[in-house]
Order: C-alpha cells, then structure tokens, then sequence
C-alpha cells in the first residue's frame, strides 16, 4: 500500500488534490481511498488530506500517521506544522515553493522535489493572484517527481473532478510535471 498525506491550507484545494490524486490511480487500476482531516478550520488554516492506493481492497479508517509520501501546498507549513512526521524512509516531499531546497535540511534528510505551483496557477488564472489555487499544479508535479501515477491519468482525473477550467487546471498539471524540480 502507497499511503500520501498532503498538507496545506484551507481554500487551496488540498483536499480536491487528494481526490485528483486517487482518481488518478483508480483509472490505472488501483483501489484508493481519499479523505480529509479537518473540523473548524477556516480559510487560510492547516488542513491535511489523505490518499491510499493499493493493488488490492484497502480496508483501513483512520488517518495516515506513517506516509510514504508527502505533497506540501504552501511551503510556511514546513516551519509551523510537523510536516515530516512519521514519514517512511525513502518517501518524497514534494512542495510547493519558487525557493531553492537543495542545500536545506530537509533535502539533507529526505528526497524532495520542488514546483513553483502559484505561478503556474496564476499563469492560467487559477483562483486569483492573491490566493491561487494550486493543487491541479501540485499533483502534477508528484506524479512528475514520484512517476507513480501516469500524467494522462492525472489530467483525466482533472477533467472529470475540477468543477470549472477544466482545459486550464489540465495544463497547469502538465507543466508542473514537465518541470519539477527534483
């Protein structure tokens, strides 16, 4: 089983993200399971997702404390929330951030890769400039930087779960997954 947690906040879609993300791998034929964990959060709060994938029945309920990987919507949540807790040995991290992570610990510690998903989506009118809405961008760059899921399955995803600019979420996946930066 691939367990994913993503973390962002509230109003940028990481919970659309996760569900992208386990459509995605449904249409490649794995069973998923897609969650969020949130109660009285607001706009602008910390809020986490969850993805399971598994070549057979997934038949856990709870929440994901051990994830093979992380997706990280807004890269302040690195220093204010625990992002890396309990992840697996040789899991990534992919976030989004126009900075360079190359030479910072986390690299140090982990495989990480790095998109800078709020200009893709200001670039194709994503939610507005002051709050774009990154996750068609994100789950594009973790199928790019991971190559666990393919980019046709994540754009179909897209098309059929995106509620408006379906043809503009597509293409912010596409090109973040043309350039991550692993």
């Amino acid at each position: 089983m691939i367990e994913i947690r993503t973390h962002g906040r509230g109003g940028q879609g990481s919970v659309i993200a996760s569900e992208i993300l386990a459509d995605a791998f449904f249409r490649e034929g794995m069973f998923v399971q897609a969650f969020p964990a949130f109660g009285v959060e607001r706009r602008g709060a910390p809020v986490m997702a969850f993805t399971r994938v598994s070549e057979s029945e997934i038949r856990e309920r709870c929440q994901i404390y051990e994830p093979d990987h992380l997706v990280v919507l807004d890269a302040i949540l690195i220093d204010t929330v625990n992002i890396t807790d309990g992840l697996k040995k040789g899991g990534w991290i992919v976030i989004n951030t126009s900075a360079s992570l190359g030479d910072s610990e986390l690299a140090k510690k982990f495989k990480v890769a790095t998109i800078d998903a709020n200009a893709i989506a200001i670039k194709y009118r994503l939610g507005s400039r002051a709050a774009p809405i990154v996750n068609t961008a994100i789950v594009g760059a973790f199928a790019g930087a991971t190559g666990l899921v393919g980019i046709d399955a994540v754009q179909e995803a897209i098309k059929e779960l995106v509620p408006i600019k379906k043809n503009e979420n597509a293409q912010a996946a596409q090109e973040a997954y043309d350039s991550v930066r692993k």
